[in-house]
């Protein structure tokens, strides 16, 4: 079986030489050895022409006649749950949803990104004694990581 440690090896490599902020977000090998590796940009989203230069770098680097394995380098979804820190720091002035391991969920823009938590902004309509009409409340919530059971973007086509 092909080795994780080698591909992602291959990757970091090829993504060092392009130096446009393109990191890892994951890679997975199946025991038949279809690796899939995704990569994205912190300015934007990676280019084809990334996916491409990334797997020839795999492909080159690799020993078809020693191991067989089938390649695929893309991008994540959207719709696609967030794997490591970067995406969070991309993501900063997004709505995201945020569900938590324990039970519950916030949605909300996701305002600020630490080595350890996030802070998630919300906005509400609720009724305030005193007040005949319901008050727009903001709040801010903060949140661990270890918190975190997921964080996927809100996809909102108003």
């Amino acid at each position: 079986m092909i080795s994780k440690a080698l591909v992602k090896e291959l990757v970091q490599e090829r993504m060092d030489e392009m130096d446009n902020d393109t990191y890892l977000v994951d890679i997975v090998i199946s025991e038949t050895n279809q690796i899939v590796v995704e990569i994205d940009n912190l300015k934007g989203s990676s280019t084809v022409q990334d996916c491409i230069r990334v797997s020839r770098n795999i492909e080159h680097n690799l020993d078809r006649e020693e191991e067989d394995f089938e390649l695929q380098v893309t991008t994540p979804g959207l719709s696609n749950p967030f794997k490591v820190h970067q995406q969070y720091t991309k993501n900063v002035g997004r709505n995201v949803k945020v569900v938590f391991k324990e039970v519950g969920s916030v949605e909300g823009k996701l305002i600020k990104v630490q080595e350890d938590l996030i802070i998630v902004e919300t906005e509400s309509k609720e009724r305030i004694e005193g007040k005949k009409k319901k008050v727009l409340v903001v709040k801010q919530h903060t949140i661990p990581f270890d918190k975190i059971k997921e964080t996927k973007i809100v996809i909102s086509f108003k």
